[in-house]
């Protein structure tokens, strides 16, 4: 297949730093390559998986087998305010590049955005969200592109997005947005709202390298809380340790394998469940994966994750 590189290393291309490497890789120019890439791939039955900016997602050390695709190129990172007021923003656009841009045209509603460390076309897949802002409340048209190659634009009261998953994305790939139009407002205050922000983020959440949050808030409960309840602050298995700041985030301390994570996971799941009566779920992607061989089975199930 025409660019596609072979054991591409996919660790430095996550937030976790953990993982081992795509069996293919490829960074197409523009849609007409990403289709030939889709095509190529279904002819030879491989399988595609698609990598955003890397966050959410943990990428087990014995790699992804098939084609890893990104879609990182300047055709994909291209944004632009339309006449009507709206921004149209590629798959490889930045959240916090939607976020200034949507501050130097003095478009308030944008502000949540700045501080989820994500790219458009993989925050479509998570309904990425933060301070109380989902992306899906921002957005007025997506972009789709099937495996087949066929290109869609569907309003977004057409989606079906929910906590932490859009169910079009599940066979769709996210080629890009049409941002609702925001409410203009002076720079000041749009500065005010995202400082707010980034001073919150700032004392909650770690420096250090991680996936973001690990687990989903289970229905009745908080997964921080309840790992921090159960005393789980600062404990490590290898080079992963849970943080000292936010319990629900998982940190690589320079050397974690992605081993060393999924043993904390499995281990907070237990304890958890053991101590409070919660399951709690994963909310961070296996990429290339799926979750059920990799988690420990509990002994019961008596409360659900949402």
């Amino acid at each position: 297949m025409k660019g596609v590189k072979r054991n591409e290393n996919l660790a430095l291309k996550t937030t976790l730093r953990v993982g081992g490497a795509a069996e293919f890789y490829a960074e197409p120019s523009d849609e007409t390559e990403l289709k030939e890439l889709l095509q190529e791939a279904n002819r030879n039955n491989i399988a595609v998986n698609f990598l955003g900016r890397g966050s959410n997602i943990i990428v087990p050390d014995a790699g992804v087998k098939g084609l890893v695709i990104r879609l990182s190129k300047p055709y994909f990172r291209k944004i632009e305010l339309l006449s009507d007021g709206r921004i149209r923003a590629g798959a490889g656009v930045r959240l916090k590049q939607i976020c200034g841009f949507a501050r130097r045209n003095k478009f308030s509603g944008y502000e949540f955005l700045e501080g989820i460390p994500g790219c458009v076309g993989g925050s479509l897949r998570m309904n990425a969200g933060a301070m109380g802002g989902w992306l899906s409340d921002v957005l007025s048209e997506v972009v789709l592109m099937s495996f087949r190659g066929d290109i869609f634009t569907v309003p977004v009261e057409e989606l079906h997005f929910g906590y932490r998953y859009c169910e079009e994305l599940k066979e769709a790939i996210g080629l890009g947005v049409i941002f609702r139009k925001g409410n203009l407002t002076s720079l000041p205050e749009i500065q005010h709202t995202m400082d707010t922000y980034k001073s919150t983020r700032m004392e909650t959440q770690p420096r250090l390298p991680s996936a973001g949050c690990t687990f989903k808030n289970p229905e009745g409960g908080a997964a921080g809380a309840l790992i921090d309840q159960c005393g789980f602050k600062g404990v490590s298995v290898g080079g992963a340790a849970v943080s000292d700041i936010h319990a629900n985030f998982i940190i690589n301390r320079g050397n974690a394998t992605a081993a060393d994570v999924i043993a904390l996971i499995n281990w907070i799941r237990k304890r958890v469940h053991q101590e409070k009566g919660y399951v709690l779920e994963p909310e961070v992607i296996l990429f290339g994966d799926q979750w059920g061989s990799y988690l420990d089975p509990l002994v019961t199930e008596r409360r659900s994750t949402v």
